[in-house]
Parts: structure tokens; sequence; C-alpha cells
């Protein structure tokens, strides 16, 4: 997945700036096109850039139709083709075709939607933007589009005019013990587009050493994760074994809205797990919710590959699969 971009955030600057902005946005694809539906270009009005909409095949062209575009302070739809020797020459392996819409900041996308959006990701509430092209109507909806939100899938609905955009908080990874299973899951879910954060009140194994250059803190579980905040966007993983580390965070997840909750163990550890929770009132439900023992069945030996089988079932779960 990709990393989360700061692209209506950029442009809702830049337009209180009095530079001017205009959002590019890819909408449609064919073939192997080099970016996803939901890209996005921010394009000043001096010519500076932000984001991409291509990987470098077609920018030239969208910055001239935005800066046009923000001269009339009308939208545009664009369609490109990038034929395969273009794409070769940008270092993609074959073409495809996009459709990108330029909404220039003010008279189309206006500054108080762009505003209210900007407000709504710096909040991590997750909506979408709904853009009718026929009637030229936009909207923040919140709570629609269940199935795309889930998959994080911006595109075109049925009637092939009503474009969503998903805007989705960055996904949140919480690691509960700096033990070597840690030390491998953490730069993979990085990769995978997760923001981690490990936290483990004992000093010697949250180390920067062991952790450079990540968010490591010294509380207590539960004091970290009251402070950090859970929401559908985040996954908790236990990995410390130990009750008093593991239990206070995971009271705390089960009565939270978090995506995936996962606990290191044995069976026979998890079900001793089951026992202090039911006696601490949760009901059969909340407990379910646990995955334990953590990870994907996959037969895995070692950190890494325990890493992986975590990383796999936390994907598996975000996007509703058994």
């Amino acid at each position: 997945m990709e990393r989360f971009d700061n692209s209506p955030e950029t442009a809702l600057e830049w337009h209180r700036q009095g530079l001017g902005a205009a959002l590019a946005t890819v909408v449609e694809t064919w073939g192997s096109a080099p970016r996803r539906t939901g890209s996005q270009l921010v394009i000043g009005g001096d010519g500076r850039i932000q984001g991409s909409v291509s990987g470098g095949c077609v920018e030239g062209a969208v910055i001239v139709e935005a800066l046009e575009a923000l001269d009339e302070g009308q939208a545009r739809l664009l369609e490109f083709g990038v034929s395969d020797e273009d794409a070769f020459a940008v270092g993609l392996a074959c073409g495809g075709t996009i459709r990108v819409l330029v909404e220039p900041v003010g008279k189309v996308l206006t500054e108080e939607l762009l505003a209210e959006l900007v407000a709504a990701r710096s909040g991590r509430e997750a909506l979408a933007y709904e853009v009718n092209l026929t009637t030229g109507q936009r909207a923040l909806k919140r709570g629609a589009y269940p199935e795309r939100m889930r998959m994080d899938r911006s595109g075109f609905e049925e009637d092939g005019q009503t474009f969503v955009l998903v805007h989705n908080p960055p996904l949140r990874l919480i690691v509960v013990g700096a033990v070597h299973i840690a030390q491998a899951l953490v730069p993979m879910a990085r990769i995978a587009g997760y923001d981690p954060v490990i936290v483990d009140p004992r000093e010697a194994f949250a180390s920067e050493n062991r952790f450079p250059g990540e968010t490591i803190l010294h509380d207590w579980p539960d004091e970290a994760v009251a402070r950090l905040g859970l929401d559908p966007r985040t996954a908790l993983v236990l990995l410390t074994h130990d009750p008093k580390l593991d239990d206070p965070a995971l009271e705390a997840a089960l009565a939270a809205d978090v995506f995936y909750i996962g606990a290191l163990g044995s069976t026979r550890t998890h079900a001793k797990r089951v026992d202090r929770l039911q006696q601490a009132g949760f009901a059969e439900a909340q407990i379910g919710r646990i995955h334990g023992p953590i990870g994907l069945d996959i037969g895995a030996a070692g950190p890494a590959e325990i890493a992986v089988a975590i990383l796999a079932q936390m994907t598996a779960v975000l996007r509703g699969r058994a």
C-alpha cells in the first residue's frame, strides 16, 4: 500500500498563501498504469508541484492543463494513453491509460470543503470525497461506502459519473513488547504502509539501538495506548508474554474499535489469557476478537517468519478475509 501523502493539506496551504492551487486526481486506469486510482498531484499557481499521477509520464501535460484550469476556474477531466515506449523511458515495464480530474481550489473545490477534509484527516477521521462529474456536485461523506473504505479502493460507482475518493487515516501498528519478533515486524509493517510505535517500559529492550529511528514509548502499555488513542485504523500486537504488560493494553483494545488484536503465546497461554479476561468481565464476543496464538498458521520458525505470519494476518483482517 502507498504511504500517506499530504496533497490536500498542501493544496489548502498554497491556496491560503495566495499562490493558487489545483488538485489533480487519478480517477480511472486501464492496463499497467503507473499510479493507482486516487493518486494525487497538487499544482501551484506558479507551476510548482507535489505528488504524482503518473510516475513522470504525463506530469508535464497535467501541469499545463491545471494552470489553464486555474485561470478559467473550471474543472477538467483529462485522459492520457501512456505508450509502451514512453513508459519504458521512465523506467516502467509497459504502458496504460489514465483519466485525471483536475480541480482548482476555490471556485470548484471550495476552500471550506477542502478545509473540512484537512481537519478530518488531521483528526484521523475516515471519510469519502464524492464528486459527480455530470452535476459538479461535491460532498464529504461519513459512514458511506463501507466496502470502498475497508479496501482503500477509490473509483467510480456503477453510474460511471460518481467518483469516490477514499480518505482513510494512515494505518498504525502499536507493538507492546520490544522483543526479537518486534525487531522483524516493525520494518516489515513500515514497508506495508503502517506507522509503527513500540511500547515497552523496559528500556533495555526498547532502545534506539535495537529500533533505530522508530517511535518508542517507555510508558506502561495502558498509559501508552490511552495517549496514542485507538481507532479502526489501528492494529495492536502484544508480544511480551507477560500479563502485567499485555493485559492492560489488551483490555483497552477490547473496549475500543481497533481493527486487529493479536497476542503471542501458545494455545495453553491463550486459554489462561481468556480466563483472566472472563474474570475481568469481558464478554465472549469481545474476547473472540483476539487472534491468539497470533499470526497465520504458515509453519513459521524464528522471529522473521513469525513476523511475516503476523503481518499477513493483519492484512487479511483489514481486507475482510476470513
